[in-house]
């Protein structure tokens, strides 16, 4: 009883601390220099699921002790949301018998959809780690082998084991496995991105990234691409995107960048047609403005889409920095 006291009154005081720290804007010395409240739990929740999940190298089930830090942390982490309502006006009967409106609170609409997927997708995740218990016909070359057995691989961030099959290959049924659990895999990631993308477009564009933009899309593309993408008769992004020859991650994450500041640009022109405002103009017409837009827009989407782990553009990384809601 008493290491279970002790062990409620340590979680309650770490509990404490993490709020403390995200309330300070991660600025534990009151100085008022920290970060807003929203990014701090943004990059408070970034950094668990990096170093519980980081460690997560092989496919095998995660340990109990891992698991259950998981659990209580990110529990404690997104408990934060059941706080963020928004007000809504709901119809009531009075003692009379009439009709009222009234004030009322509800969990904000992005977060009442989102939260709930968000929790599934995790213990679906687990699961198909959990689905690896077991004997299985790979296994990993010890850390204690030799170096040239070992053979340990740089994969991006870290260090992969080397896995070791079977000399004739896997089983058709370790294969189907296998794949299964990839294709299970890979519906958590398209849903997670999903999420975190509407997210992400919800948000509001900062003023400073705004500030940073020319007043064009020739401007922002260059001329050649602008040319191109304006063409009456452009009818293939697919094409548009190939012929571009984008090969390393910097090239890649440039164009999304330069083609995602045209799409704002456009849009802001659209909206400021009628305003005196350096973003307005007649050069072109509202028409044609929003067709350009619509075809900058797919383009931007079909990137995301083929380049998935690609970083955050300059725009999501300034909305994430910026956002305060």
């Amino acid at each position: 009883m008493k290491n279970e006291s002790a062990a409620e009154s340590s979680d309650m005081e770490l509990m404490k601390e993490r709020f403390s720290k995200l309330l300070l804007g991660e600025d534990m010395s009151g100085g008022g220099k920290g970060v807003s409240s929203a990014l701090a739990l943004s990059n408070a929740i970034t950094n668990l699921a990096a170093s519980v999940f980081g460690e997560q190298t092989r496919l095998e089930p995660m340990s109990a002790t891992t698991k259950e830090r998981w659990k209580k942390e990110i529990d404690c982490l997104v408990s934060v949301t059941d706080y963020i309502v928004e007000f809504v006006t709901t119809q009531q009967k009075s003692k009379d018998g009439s009709i009222i409106e009234v004030m009322v609170t509800q969990p904000r609409r992005d977060l009442l959809l989102s939260m709930p997927a968000l929790r599934k997708l995790d213990v679906m995740l687990l699961d198909i780690l959990d689905k690896f218990e077991g004997e299985q016909e790979f296994k990993y070359v010890s850390r204690d082998a030799s170096e040239s057995q070992r053979g340990f691989q740089r994969s991006d961030k870290w260090w992969l084991p080397t896995v070791k099959v079977p000399p004739g290959g896997l089983s058709e049924g370790s294969k189907r496995f296998l794949q299964k659990q990839r294709n299970a895999v890979d519906q958590v990631l398209k849903a997670s991105m999903a999420i975190n993308s509407q997210a992400l477009t919800d948000m509001h564009i900062p003023d400073s990234y705004i500030e940073t933009l020319p007043k064009n899309g020739k401007e922002c593309i260059g001329e050649s691409l602008y040319r191109i993408i304006t063409d009456e008769h452009f009818d293939d992004p697919l094409q548009f995107i190939s012929n571009l020859g984008l090969q390393s991650e910097h090239e890649i994450l440039d164009f999304k960048d330069k083609i995602e500041a045209c799409v704002v640009i456009w849009r802001r022109k659209m909206n400021y047609k009628d305003a005196k405002s350096a973003w307005g103009g007649p050069s072109v017409s509202l028409e044609k403005r929003e067709i350009f837009e619509e075809r900058a827009h797919t383009v931007l989407l079909i990137i995301k889409q083929k380049f998935p782990s690609i970083p955050q553009s300059t725009l999501e990384i300034s909305k994430i920095q910026c956002n305060k809601v």
